[in-house]
């Protein structure tokens, strides 16, 4: 049925469900959502039911909307909001969403804003005819949230074309005859870094992740791969999350030809600028090339759509999309792919962690079906058993005690997403209960960004966490122990300061960023300590450290330096956001429904190869560990 079709099969069935007085002045594609216009819209609100009867007939996500021409403009609708809330809500940010008529109010007192039985938003729509929702305010304000939010308001006519212009894509006409089902591997497969897959059916494409490896000559998926070309043929990019091995080059897809959508969880599209410009930024530094530019961010930014935990959406003529949590990293998913009218069901992974951290809940393995598997084998070997997070806390404890009590300095490469957040959690609670000396803790590069963005989306983190941030008022990220490395002369004057301390700073594998500053004026100093909390992939400077290198050869100011190592190196692998070898195979084991395939990649070759030879002996199932451009037909 062709997009024509399907909007005057709606009109039809609009009519002869709503009352005669309700005023429809039109119905489009947005995206994969189905969309109403109306000028009376507390009548049509008055009946849910049609809403409901629409949805089930057409089998598509259904939103009603306010005509554009009852909406007050935005900044006169501010001015307007602005008075009618209490200044005792403390009123901290107003954002309109243009895709939505709706209009989001962050503030201190959320409870004040809303008003008795929702009085003030009850003002605000009748006045503004906005539909606001209303929100905590972040203790720590974004400066990425707040420049996207500001970007979309400024092309929001182009958004809106861009998405009427992907729905009446996706429901374009679509051959009939046998259809089939199959993945073509274009990266990160028995390697980690690079990501990449292509979902294929006889109508549809979707692309899978598309990251970079920078530890590698070969950086980058292979998108000249037949399968994938023209990029302009491509129904959708579905991105797990924001990690650079998997999202590093999607800015890319719009410098060379791609135009469609790319769909994620919130936080997902929020550090994936954040760490797209700062690979941009530190490219630049190091006078190396990057295959895209800023520009190209902000079109990947203008091409998302966002969605929500459990929500599931149409995204090409034959598929639906859930995402789900995966435990990884702020907004990581895994992926749940429903192909044609029942015909295949597959799950993509990305990262994950089955275990609940001090950050999330474990990643989700429960589906409506599931035919195929792909799983991450990180640490998929045999021997790759990682300690609890209690473990690894009571290890970090020990180390920071030891070097403290030399008076040294505690060196922590980190990935700016995710761990520096759990280790700053186990420091804090550390120093507050006494259990280790009081020491300024330094953070540099985007973990302050990225430790803000936590705070902006506390409905994905665990449930006790957000108890203690926003019910019990103790949010370890506010710890006055903590500073902000803002300059480049604050982190010089801490590079000569001889108290002792502790530094988190990005790149966790320590490819250039700015612990390389601290490397190469601390190392050499047998006080001081380097820790290793996340994966060091190979051939990165911090793999080659950890395996025990004595001197390294570094870039300063464009000529070659050697650093001697000398401080105590160390490794807390209960802190990394994969899965080890014991929960891949309980994530397996406890699957509900068990897939009757499953293919490993995200991991080096023998490990890939272990993890699914185990998972065949273990619970008979088909197995594989595919090499990047093999073609897997799925039925």
């Amino acid at each position: 049925m062709s997009a024509e079709s399907v909007l005057k099969r709606a009109m039809d069935i609009i009519k002869e469900t709503t009352p005669s007085d309700v005023d429809i002045s039109e119905v489009e594609f947005e995206g994969p959502v189905l969309v109403i216009y109306t000028k009376t819209l507390d009548a049509f609100a008055d009946n849910n039911e049609t809403v409901r009867k629409l949805a089930q007939a057409l089998k598509r996500r259904v939103a009603v909307r306010p005509h554009p021409s009852l909406l007050t403009d935005p900044e006169e609708a501010e001015g307007t909001i602005r008075e009618l809330v209490p200044e005792d809500a403390e009123l901290t940010g107003v954002y309109f969403d243009d895709d939505t008529g709706e209009v989001t109010l962050e503030a201190i007192s959320p409870g004040t804003a809303v008003g008795k039985q929702m009085a003030v938003l009850n003002d605000i729509k009748r006045q503004t005819g906005w539909a606001p929702k209303v929100v905590r305010s972040p203790p720590i304000p974004s400066k990425t949230l707040a420049e996207i939010r500001e970007y979309l308001r400024t092309v929001k006519e182009d958004r809106k074309e861009f998405l009427r212009r992907v729905g009446r894509k996706m429901n374009r006409d679509i051959m009939d005859g046998e259809n089939w089902v199959r993945l073509t591997t274009l990266g990160g497969f028995r390697q980690v870094g690079r990501s990449c897959s292509m979902l294929s059916t006889r109508n549809s494409k979707v692309l899978i992740d598309c990251g970079i490896d920078p530890s590698s000559s070969n950086s980058f998926p292979y998108l000249s791969a037949p399968e994938i070309q023209p990029l302009d043929s491509i129904d959708a990019v579905v991105l797990t999350h924001a990690h650079l091995d998997h999202s590093g080059l999607i800015p890319a897809l719009y410098k060379y030809g791609y135009d469609g959508p790319v769909y994620c969880t919130p936080p997902t599209r929020d550090l994936m600028v954040l760490l797209q410009l700062d690979y941009i930024k530190i490219s630049f530094g190091e006078t190396s090339k990057t295959p895209y530019e800023s520009n190209h961010i902000r079109e990947a930014v203008k091409h998302c759509i966002p969605l929500r935990y459990g929500e599931t959406t149409d995204i090409a003529p034959d598929m639906k999309l859930t995402f789900q949590n995966a435990g990884h990293i702020l907004g990581s998913s895994v992926v749940h792919f429903h192909v044609g009218d029942g015909l295949y069901n597959v799950a993509f992974t990305g990262d994950i962690k089955f275990e609940k951290t001090l950050l999330f809940n474990a990643a989700t393995n429960r589906f409506p079906r599931v035919e195929t598997l792909v799983l991450e084998g990180t640490y998929g070997g045999h021997k790759d058993m990682q300690p609890s997070r209690n473990a690894a806390s009571s290890e970090l404890h020990d180390i920071m005690k030891r070097t403290l009590e030399k008076k040294g300095k505690v060196m922590v490469p980190v990935f700016a997403v995710g761990r520096s957040q759990e280790v700053m959690m186990v420091i804090e609670t550390l120093m507050r209960t006494g259990a280790t000396e009081k020491v300024p803790v330094y953070l540099d590069g985007m973990i302050w960004e990225a430790t803000a963005l936590h705070t902006a989306y506390p409905e994905y983190l665990n449930s006790s966490l957000r108890t203690q941030i926003f019910q019990k008022g103790e949010n370890p990220f506010l710890s006055k122990i903590f500073h902000r490395v803002s300059s480049g002369q604050m982190r010089e004057e801490l590079l000569v300061d001889p108290e002792p301390c502790i530094v988190l700073a990005t790149s966790g594998m320590m490819n250039g960023g700015p612990i390389m500053s601290y490397l190469r004026a601390w190392a050499d100093d047998s006080k001081n300590s380097l820790v290793f909390v996340g994966y060091q992939a190979e051939g990165t400077m911090g793999r080659k450290i950890q395996r025990g290198a004595k001197s390294v050869v570094l870039m300063d100011k464009g000529r070659q330096l050697t650093v001697n190592i000398q401080a105590d190196v160390e490794t807390c692998d209960g802190f990394s956001g994969h899965s080890d070898r014991k929960q891949l195979m309980a994530y397996v084991g406890t699957m509900e429904p068990r897939p009757e395939r499953v293919l490993v990649g995200h991991g080096e070759e023998s490990k890939c190869s272990d993890l699914a030879s185990s998972f065949y002996k273990r619970y008979g199932m088909e197995t594989r560990a595919p090499h990047n451009l093999e073609t897997i037909r799925f039925r």
